[in-house]
C-alpha cells in the first residue's frame, strides 16, 4: 500500500495528476532528462495517490514535479501547467518548506522602488523580478513611478541606464533585432552606444506586459536575458497578467511580486480624495459597498475611476433611474454618457459596430495598438473615430528619427474588451454564442478574454437588453440561452481549472444574475454546519468566492481547517494570496 503523501510539494503533485491513462503511458514510454522510465507492471494498478507516491520514490519530490510539468505540457493541459507553476511559486509561502518547524507565512510588502533590494535573510543579489497583476491594477504605473523616481534622483541611483521596452510597442516591430539594434530602434540617440559598452554599466531592462507579447522572435532574446546568457550583470523586470506568467520557468525568476490593488480602506480613500463634496463621496461609497461584486472590482484602480465618473453623473441627475450594480451596467452608463449627449441616436449603432469590430478583431490577436490600415479594415475613418468618441487617441511614434507614424489605441484595455463584447453581442445571432464564448475564453493561454467574457454575458441579461434597446434598438438572446449558459458555467467550475479561471467564472455567473452556488455555501456557513469534506468541487470553489467577497479583510487564514482527503483545497489558493497570514 502506498505511503501517505503529505508534504506541500507532494500535494502540488497530487492535485495535478488527472487523465491517469495518459500519465501512465508517458511514464512508461518517455524519458525526461536524467529520469528513468517506470516499468509498466509498477504502474498498471495504481490510483492517483499511488502514482504520486511512486513518482516521488523514483524521482524525488522536485524531480517528480519536473516530470509532471513535462507530461502536462505534452498533453496540452495548459491550465494545469499554469496552476502547478503557480503552486510551486507559492509552496514555500503557503506551507513553509524551510528548515523552520513553524508552518506559518506572512506576505512581505515591498515598495515599488525596493523590488531589487535584499530582504532580511537573503545574501545574493536580486537580478530578475516578475511583477504580476490584473489588467488595470497598476503595473505600468508602477513602472513609470520607478523610472520617474530614478530620473529625479530619488531612488536606485546605483543604476546607470534604464531601458523600458513595452511589449505593446515591441509588437509593432517587423523583422528580427539583436539587443543593441532594439535599443537603437527605441532611442536613435544610442546609435553611438556600442554593444561592448553595455558591460561597463549597471543596466535595468523593463519588459512591461508579457501577456501582450505576440512576436515569437522576442522569445529567444528574452530567454537569453532571463537566463543570464546575455548580459548576465543586467537587471531584468518583467510585468504580466497572472495567466501569462507560466511562460517563464519559476527557477529563472529570483523574486515574484504581485500588485493587489486597493484595499477596502484605500477604495474609500480614493473616492473621498476625488470628490470635494463629502456628501457625494459618502453616497457613492455607500452604493459601491451595497454591490459586493462592484466593490470587489474596485480594488482595480481603473474601475474605481470608471465607477467614480458614472456615479458622479448619476447622483447629480434628478431623474437618474436605476443605479448600476454590476460591472457591465457601469460600463454601459459610461458608454451612454459618452455618446448620447454628443451624437444623434441613428448614427450611434453603426459607429459602435465599426469601433467594436476593431476592438474585437484586435483583442483576438492580442493587439492593443493598431495602425490606420487596421481602422480601414473595420470601415473606420481615423478622423471620424477621434471626432465621434474620444475613446481612441493618437500616439505619435518616431521611427529611426526620420518620420512619424500615427498609431491608435483605446484609452484602456477594459474599454476595448467592453466594445468587443458589444460588437459580438450585436452582430452574432448564433444560439450557442454565449457557450462558445465561454469555451474560447477558457482555451486562452493568457486569460486575455476573461473580462471580455464577463461583459458579453452581462450584455445578455434582460436589464441590459432593455437599456440597449433604448440606445440602439432591438437586441436579442433569450432567457433560455442564458439559463443554459449558466448551467454550462457551473459544469466548468466543477472541472480542474486554475483557481483564477474558476473565480472569473463566478464573476460571470454574477453578471448573469445567477448566485445559486454562492447562496448554497452561504446557507452552510450561516447554519454553522459547514464541512469541507461534504462540499462538491463546485461548492468548494464557491466557498473560495464567498470568502473573497467577505466584508471583513482576512488577517489570518487557517488552511488546515479546510484540508480534504481528495486535495481539493488547492481551490483556496486565491484566499491564501489575499490573507495577510496563512497557517
Amino acid at each position: 500500500m502506498a505511503n501517505k503523501v503529505c508534504t506541500a510539494l507532494a500535494r502540488c503533485l497530487l492535485s495535478s495528476l488527472y487523465e491517469l491513462t495518459k500519465i501512465k503511458y508517458n511514464l512508461i514510454h518517455l524519458a525526461y532528462e536524467k529520469y528513468r522510465r517506470i516499468p509498466r507492471g509498477q504502474l498498471e494498478n495504481l490510483n492517483r495517490m499511488g502514482i504520486a507516491d511512486m513518482m516521488i520514490r523514483s524521482y524525488g519530490e522536485v524531480g517528480a514535479l519536473k516530470v509532471t510539468l513535462e507530461i502536462l505540457k505534452k498533453m496540452n493541459l495548459n491550465d494545469l501547467v499554469q496552476r502547478l507553476n503557480e503552486d510551486l511559486q507559492k509552496c514555500n509561502h503557503i506551507f513553509n518548506l524551510s528548515s523552520s518547524k513553524k508552518r506559518q507565512t506572512e506576505d512581505t510588502t515591498v515598495k515599488c522602488n525596493d523590488i531589487f533590494k535584499l530582504l532580511c535573510g537573503r545574501e545574493t543579489p536580486i537580478r530578475t523580478v516578475l511583477t504580476k497583476g490584473a489588467a488595470g491594477i497598476g503595473k505600468t504605473v508602477s513602472v513609470q513611478k520607478f523610472i520617474l523616481d530614478w530620473a529625479e534622483g530619488k531612488a536606485n541611483q546605483d543604476i546607470h541606464f534604464i531601458f523600458a521596452l513595452p511589449f505593446r510597442d515591441l509588437n509593432l516591430l517587423e523583422g528580427e533585432f539583436s539587443l543593441i539594434e532594439l535599443l537603437h530602434y527605441f532611442d536613435p540617440e544610442l546609435k553611438l552606444f556600442q554593444s561592448t559598452e553595455l558591460f561597463r554599466w549597471k543596466i535595468l531592462f523593463i519588459f512591461d506586459g508579457l501577456d501582450e507579447c505576440q512576436k515569437i522572435s522576442l522569445d529567444v532574446l528574452l530567454t537569453n536575458l532571463i537566463k543570464g546568457n546575455l548580459l548576465p550583470s543586467a537587471l531584468l523586470w518583467i510585468t504580466s497578467r497572472p495567466a501569462a506568467t507560466n511562460q517563464i520557468l519559476p527557477e529563472c525568476i529570483e523574486r515574484v511580486t504581485e500588485i493587489r490593488g486597493f484595499s477596502d480602506a484605500q477604495k474609500e480613500e480614493y473616492f473621498r480624495r476625488r470628490f470635494s463634496d463629502e456628501s457625494l463621496a459618502s453616497r457613492i461609497i455607500t452604493h459601491v459597498k451595497s454591490s459586493r461584486s462592484l466593490f470587489i472590482m474596485c480594488h482595480i484602480p481603473v474601475f474605481c475611476w470608471i465607477s467614480a465618473i458614472v456615479l458622479e453623473s448619476l447622483f447629480s441627475e434628478s431623474d437618474r433611474g436605476e443605479i448600476p450594480r454590476t460591472l457591465t451596467e457601469i460600463c454601459y452608463r459610461k458608454l451612454k454618457d459618452g455618446w448620447m449627449k454628443k451624437n444623434e441616436t441613428k448614427l450611434i449603432t453603426c459607429f459602435l459596430l465599426k469601433l467594436g469590430k476593431l476592438a474585437f478583431h484586435n483583442l483576438e490577436k492580442g493587439k492593443l495598438i493598431f495602425y490606420e490600415e487596421d481602422l480601414k479594415q473595420s470601415d473606420l475613418d481615423a478622423r471620424e473615430t477621434l471626432v465621434y468618441s474620444g475613446v481612441c487617441t493618437e500616439v505619435f511614434k518616431e521611427e529611426y528619427g526620420l518620420y512619424q507614424t500615427k498609431v491608435y489605441c483605446f484609452v484602456h484595455l477594459s474599454i476595448q474588451e467592453y466594445l468587443a463584447a458589444l460588437y459580438v453581442f450585436l452582430s452574432n445571432s448564433s444560439a450557442d454564442l454565449l457557450k462558445t464564448a465561454v469555451k474560447e475564453a477558457l482555451r486562452s493561454k493568457n486569460g486575455h478574454l476573461d473580462l471580455y467574457l464577463r461583459f458579453l454575458l452581462g450584455l445578455s441579461t434582460d436589464s441590459i437588453q432593455t437599456l440597449l434597446q433604448r440606445l440602439l434598438g432591438q437586441t436579442r438572446t433569450s432567457s433560455h440561452n442564458i439559463e443554459k449558459t449558466a448551467q454550462y458555467i457551473k459544469g466548468k467550475i466543477k472541472e480542474n481549472l486554475s483557481p483564477e479561471r474558476t473565480i472569473n467564472l463566478f464573476h460571470c455567473l454574477n453578471e448573469l444574475g445567477d448566485n445559486s452556488l454562492v447562496e448554497e455555501v452561504q446557507r452552510y456557513l450561516n447554519s454553522g454546519s459547514l464541512s469541507a469534506e461534504n462540499l462538491s468541487p463546485a461548492q468548494y470553489s464557491a466557498l473560495t468566492f464567498v470568502m473573497l467577497m467577505s466584508d471583513e479583510e482576512l488577517d489570518v487564514f487557517d488552511l488546515k481547517k479546510f484540508f480534504r482527503s481528495d486535495n481539493e483545497h488547492w481551490r483556496l489558493l486565491p484566499v491564501v494570496k489575499t490573507s495577510k497570514t496563512a497557517l
